[in-house]
């Protein structure tokens, strides 16, 4: 429900033709990674596109907007859905998606959303936090450097992996506070997401 100021990671399968209907939002960075399937966003701005496994939209939704999240697809979508805590409220919304290749990040973290200086190739975000994505085949490893005073919420989507000797399957979630580098290594083909908060 709250790790520092990550508000709410949701796991969701969408059935096919189905969705959440037009509903508000305000004052809550929401980031939606994709992980089989597609996504439809509309909202109030006009803004409307197709979010496919892969691929990351963010909604800042400010002094408020209203959205709808439809799967209108043959087959069900798996996506996690991410709620952080904004550095600001009552600032203009906005919407954006942008594509990334599981290959890009074959082997290693690399940043897909992020309000942190220096993440000039991520999504936007209005929040001192940052998300991250890695894919490893088994036998795999990579690191995370975490800054002093931060925490981390890591959750394999698929396979088995080991952090810091800690084992964690697809869909474990694993909270991480006081630590300054993560040691990640795949005992499965793994895809891992990971978010960095204040």
């Amino acid at each position: 429900m709250r790790w520092g100021h990550l508000r709410v990671w949701n796991d969701d399968i969408i059935a096919p033709h189905t969705g959440f209907p037009a509903h508000p939002h305000r004052d809550m960075e929401v980031i939606t990674y994709v992980r089989s399937g597609a996504i439809t966003h509309q909202d109030s701005l006009g803004n409307r596109g197709r979010t496919e496994a892969g691929d990351v939209q963010v909604m800042s939704a400010g002094s408020g907007i209203i959205h709808s999240e439809m799967n209108e697809e043959n087959e069900a979508t798996q996506l996690f859905q991410i709620w952080i805590m904004p550095d600001e409220k009552g600032l203009p919304p906005s919407w954006g998606t942008k594509p990334f290749p599981k290959e890009q990040r074959s082997g290693s973290f690399i940043t897909l959303a992020s309000g942190l200086p220096g993440d000039t190739d991520a999504l936007p975000i209005r929040a001192n936090a940052r998300l991250v994505a890695a894919t490893l085949k088994a036998g795999q490893s990579t690191e995370y450097h975490i800054a002093p005073g931060r925490k981390v919420y890591l959750v394999p989507a698929s396979g088995e992996i080991e952090i810091n000797s800690v084992v964690a399957a697809a869909g474990d979630g694993v909270a991480i506070s006081d630590e300054s580098l993560l040691k990640v290594s795949a005992q499965q083909d793994s895809e891992i997401v990971l978010v960095d908060v204040a």
